[in-house]
């Protein structure tokens, strides 16, 4: 409605008018409210800039858009800026309103706030005192403004450690907030996490205990009311304002613990159920809504269009910057967003599809002799806090473990290491990634006298294990760069010795699986030997010959040896892999389509699951890649922003080389990982793609739009396809989630660069494992590396790369 507003103002009145502004106002408001500080900001600069144009800076107008402007550099932590714009816009109100008006007050009670962020108190207090006064004058103690003013004064004795001066101010706070805004509400819960900390610090676990799992409830009742009116991109922004609630929670869990409070207080459930609902909550959101339109007829139409939408984008994204129309991207994204919304509303079925499960469900599904163990990484909070979206932390990262096994009365909370002990072993010194892995991994380094993967991740938790033969484990933070079932325990075993492990984005999945495979057929798809030089007519004659069903246009070759993920040179090793596969493939009744040379196009891949069910097993082996966000990148978002255009137009001006990949300096991190296919060293050069080709760089989010729902095995035999972005509790953005997202049930992925014969031999044993001695896929993967294990003793490099997800 805001956008629809926006558009009329500028056609009626132009951009130059104080109406444009205000709309320009009216959805920074949103944005902010909604978590995307970044858009809200961009707004609050436009609307600035063109207020001033048309009457001066001296206005109420003004003062109001610097004070929210303001408000979103506070909870950016960009306090300099922020004390600007409050000073500036207490000074016009003083001049435009008086002291004794709401917007004074307000100006007031932000300002203190800022200080009390800044840690200086004795300049806070006074403000606090002054606008509570104020706002009691002018709008009374029963409004929300008023109840904001004590919550935040609260939280300012809390870090004091005033308690006795605290817990009056958040009780009246939440008496205010639950009559007149309701107990379902986020300003309500945030009181709740106050009184909690309060409850924490003086003592009364018990309290503490039962109002962070009532804020946790709240919390979680809020978010899933969002799913059905924002996008993805939206609830990504919006999760985020809910970090600090967890963390909080699970800091008095870690500190129970310690103080010997835990088993009184229960904590531990709330913890467990809190991860079950955090844990990849838009990877969960994404594929059910995927899965719900592909099987709901009134959707199709809305489906299909989104799907129209999200295959231009896909293509665009890939365009070399010189070559992208900004104006259309924004479009498309606009519209990709609304559609979302629009399908979150309407399909039937949402709702129960991504209802909550609690930690009695997962434990009702266990066996005996399983257990499920949730990781769980967080900043640790003691007694200070500021607000209930930011909080004073001593930089401390902290992860641990949640153990459920049948029969226990209640989860279990194993306090692990902090992350700078795990960095610490990570970043041991070597003379290459090689030697590296060997040591990390290696029993050599089992009694040296120094920490291992094994001391700080395993250890804690083997009187929690003890008889436990299957694992359902879900990593968390730096845990999904390790491959935990590889772990060695001492000098003879590894980890999975003593434990089947089988990895999960979250254990909720043993309750509710996203993925159901609906494979009506026994048919298999095998890229490899792939020619990722570019020769535009046999690449189309390729295509072509694909598209009609007839014989393969291209000829099986061997070229030189290289390393897989070096250089995008041919892998001979991979063109032997695929066809040894295809014989076993062949030996067991299942018919593959391989794709090799030439014929192993982008177009061939992304055929897969359109028009008719995708293949039971999907094997691709080639190039990965995989490119972290650079400092350059991050710092060219930064929020100084008055550069961008007034049109709307969300992208911000960032200076990139325009000969380096799109691949490798996008925003989006599922276009900075992805395959390389045929022909595709022309664009990862910045080389123009040939009219009506795919450009041979087939991304992470272009896997995302496919329908793999039919595909029970993705095997990525190529490096680092298990890697991406790590974002709070969603896991990593990569390729393993776009296939997730796609359909598919397991994947097997690699965490570091895997030679290439060693690669094809872990492949093949386990091919032969899975079909020819009929075990299961988790069983069949796990006895591979066993034997790779004992063929290359003491270089584990060579077969722990590769990890098993479900």
């Amino acid at each position: 409605l805001y956008l629809e507003a926006k558009l009329i103002y500028e056609k009626v009145f132009g951009k130059e008018s104080p109406q444009f502004a205000g709309s320009l106002t009216n959805l920074a408001n949103l944005y902010s409210a909604m978590g995307n500080y970044e858009k809200a900001i961009s707004y609050y600069l436009q609307s600035l800039e063109l207020s001033e144009k048309a009457s001066g800076r001296e206005t109420p107008g003004f003062a109001n858009t610097l004070n929210n402007l303001g408000l979103n550099y506070t909870t950016i932590g960009n306090f300099k800026k922020a004390e600007e714009n409050y000073l500036e816009s207490l000074a016009i109100r003083e001049k435009t309103v008086g002291k004794n008006h709401p917007d004074y007050a307000a100006s007031l009670h932000n300002l203190a706030h800022l200080y009390d962020q800044m840690g200086n108190p004795e300049k806070a207090e006074p403000l606090y005192l002054e606008s509570l006064a104020s706002i009691e004058k002018s709008l009374g103690k029963s409004h929300p403004d008023y109840a904001t003013n004590l919550y935040n004064f609260a939280n300012l004795y809390l870090n004091l450690e005033k308690y006795e001066k605290a817990r009056p101010l958040y009780d009246e706070a939440l008496a205010i907030r639950g009559k007149i805004l309701g107990k379902k509400n986020l300003f309500y819960a945030n009181c709740l996490s106050g009184l909690a900390n309060l409850s924490k610090a003086t003592g009364d676990d018990e309290t503490a205990r039962r109002l962070f799992t009532e804020f946790a409830e709240v919390s979680q009742t809020v978010i899933a009311n969002a799913l059905h009116h924002l996008s993805e991109r939206e609830l990504n922004s919006y999760l985020a304002t809910f970090s600090t609630g967890q963390n909080q929670i699970l800091s008095f869990a870690e500190t129970s613990k310690k103080n010997l409070n835990f088993s009184k207080n229960g904590i531990e459930k709330t913890c467990f159920d809190n991860s079950l609902f955090y844990k990849g909550f838009l990877l969960v959101a994404a594929a059910q809504i995927k899965n719900l339109t592909i099987s709901n007829a009134a959707a199709t139409e809305k489906s299909n269009l989104l799907k129209s939408c999200e295959r231009q984008l896909a293509t665009r994204y890939a365009q070399p910057i010189a070559q992208r129309d900004s104006t259309k991207i924004a479009n498309l994204e606009a519209q990709k967003n609304e559609l979302e919304k629009d399908l979150a509303r309407t399909v039937a079925g949402y709702g129960e599809a991504t209802r909550q499960v609690r930690w009695q469900d997962v434990q009702a599904v266990l066996k005996p002799g399983e257990a499920a163990v949730e990781f769980v990484n967080f900043s640790f909070y003691e007694k200070k806090l500021t607000d209930g979206s930011r909080a004073k932390s001593n930089d401390s990262t902290v992860y641990a473990a949640l153990v459920l096994r049948p029969g226990m009365a209640a989860p279990v909370f194993v306090p692990l290491f902090e992350m700078r002990e795990l960095t610490e072993v990570l970043q041991r010194p070597g003379n290459d990634n090689f030697q590296k892995t060997n040591e990390l991994y290696n029993f050599s380094t089992a009694g040296t006298g120094r920490k291992t993967l094994f001391d700080l991740i395993w250890k804690p938790l083997e009187k929690d294990l003890a008889g436990v033969q299957k694992l359902y484990v879900s990593p968390s933070g730096l845990l999904h760069k390790i491959n935990l079932a590889a772990i060695p325990i001492g000098k003879k075993e590894v980890f999975s010795d003593r434990h089947q492990l089988i990895l999960v984005g979250s254990t909720r999945q043993l309750v509710a699986n996203f993925q159901s495979t609906k494979n009506a057929s026994n048919d298999a798809h095998l890229v490899g030997g792939v020619r990722y030089s570019m020769d535009s007519t046999v690449i189309s004659m390729a295509n072509f010959t694909r598209s009609r069903g007839l014989p393969d246009a291209g000829e099986l070759t061997f070229f030189a040896d290289s390393t897989r993920g070096e250089k995008w040179n041919y892998l001979p090793e991979t063109a032997r892999e695929v066809l040894e596969i295809n014989g076993l493939l062949k030996n067991s009744g299942i018919e593959a389509q391989l794709d090799t040379g030439f014929v192993a196009t982008e177009e061939s891949f992304r055929s897969l699951g359109v028009d008719k069910i995708s293949p039971k097993i999907i094997h691709v082996a080639t190039h990965g890649f995989f490119f972290p966000v650079s400092p350059r990148l991050r710092s060219a978002t930064a929020l100084n922003d008055r550069a961008r255009r007034l049109s709307g137009v969300e992208a911000p001006v960032v200076e990139r080389s325009r000969n380096e990949p799109i691949f490798k300096i996008s925003e989006h991190p599922m276009i900075r990982t992805g395959l390389i296919l045929a022909g595709g060293n022309q664009a990862w050069t910045g080389k123009k793609t040939p009219a009506g080709l795919q450009d041979g760089i087939l991304t992470a989010y272009e896997i995302s739009q496919m329908n793999l729902s039919g595909t029970e095995l993705v095997v990525l035999s190529a490096c680092e396809t298990g890697l991406g972005d790590i974002e709070g509790n969603e896991g990593v953005y990569g390729l393993q989630r776009a296939f997730k997202i796609a359909g598919a049930k397991y994947l097997i992925v690699s965490l570091w660069k895997v030679g290439d014969r060693a690669t094809r031999e872990l492949m093949t044993e386990f091919y032969k494992k899975w079909l020819a001695e009929k075990m299961e896929i988790p069983d069949a993967f796990r006895a591979a590396q066993a034997t790779m294990r004992l063929k290359y003793i003491g270089e584990p490099f060579q077969w722990a790369g590769f990890v098993l997800m479900e």
